[in-house]
């Protein structure tokens, strides 16, 4: 009697050869779980297989795959031992609930100038701190996609922590995306960089801006959408097979809808909004002041704060 075949990667279903596999995976059903809640003629166009034989493939994904039941206490156990990284601001570190999460995406919205970059350079240091200093004692993976990093201010901040600044800047794995394949790419392949290089902390700055600029029009806006939610799923995935943060800057517009009060918006619409698990609204104020607005978080309540942000970086 032949032995039954394990399932385990894309190839083993019933009809998915390697080419196949390749298909399914470009368009962001890289798991058994996608393929089991896809549906057969989804699966069928995007494999380019027949109807029957996605039918079959699904089904062999779904008997292949289970469901981890577990308890709130078990849940509970687990978030008491989540990292977090201090903002250097104890107002901040307040606000959010003790600082910037491991296994979540933290987002930060606002204008030219607010704060935004800022406050991931001093993530940029703060994450190689000792965890009893409120750092995770790692490196940080930072994907540029405006040209906003400056080696120079992670140096006057690393002096400021008293840290030799020259192998703080050897801890930040820098890499500068020009295009969306670029940034979707470079997280795509960054799975053995993270565990070599003991990775803790992601920063895309800003997370938005190439998707926006290279799908112009309402035309494109539905292949924009998909894109960046698969980009961000990724993200969450990676935050949370290695526990690690994920801080991402983004970029807003004036809604004219909004008679009454602040028109500022962030770009990515619901599917932004349904990604962060904490959601920060930064806006300039007198000289080196700026107002953080907690606009969402899952534990925490609606709130502002001030920092300020000095050539040591952020301050309370």
């Amino acid at each position: 009697m032949a032995k039954e075949k394990t399932v385990k990667e894309l190839e083993d279903l019933p009809g998915i050869g390697e080419t196949t596999a390749a298909k399914l995976r470009s368009a962001g059903i890289d798991n058994l779980e996608k393929v089991a809640t896809s549906s057969p003629h989804e699966l069928s166009e995007l494999a380019g297989i027949g109807v029957d034989a996605a039918k079959k493939a699904i089904q062999t994904a779904r008997e292949a795959t289970t469901v981890d039941y577990e308890t709130g206490s078990q849940i509970m156990e687990k978030r008491l031992i989540l990292g977090k990284i201090t903002t250097s601001s104890k107002d901040l570190d307040s606000l959010i609930g003790g600082g910037i999460e491991t296994n979540a995406i933290t987002e930060t919205y606002g204008k030219f100038s607010s704060g935004k970059t800022q406050l991931g350079f001093q993530l940029c240091i703060n994450v190689q701190l000792k965890k009893e200093k409120g750092g995770l004692e790692g490196r940080v993976l930072f994907i540029d996609t405006e040209g906003t990093f400056r080696p120079e201010r992670l140096k006057d901040i690393a002096k400021a922590k008293g840290l030799n600044a020259e192998e703080a800047l050897d801890n930040v794995i820098y890499v500068r995306a020009e295009t969306t394949e670029k940034q979707i790419l470079t997280l795509e392949r960054a799975d053995k960089l993270i565990q070599e290089k003991n990775i803790k902390l992601i920063i895309i700055d800003s997370l938005t801006a190439l998707f926006r600029a290279e799908f112009i029009g309402r035309g494109a806006l539905g292949e924009r959408q998909q894109k960046l939610n698969m980009h961000i799923h990724r993200l969450q995935g990676l935050a949370d097979k290695y526990n690690l943060a994920v801080y991402v800057t983004n970029q807003v517009m004036d809604n004219p809808g909004i008679l009454f009060g602040d028109p500022t918006t962030p770009i990515g619409g619901n599917v932004m909004a349904h990604a962060a698990a904490t959601r920060l609204y930064m806006r300039k104020s007198k000289e080196d002041k700026r107002i953080v607005r907690l606009v969402d978080s899952p534990s925490m309540p609606e709130g502002e704060c001030v920092i300020r942000i000095t050539t040591e970086g952020i301050k309370g």
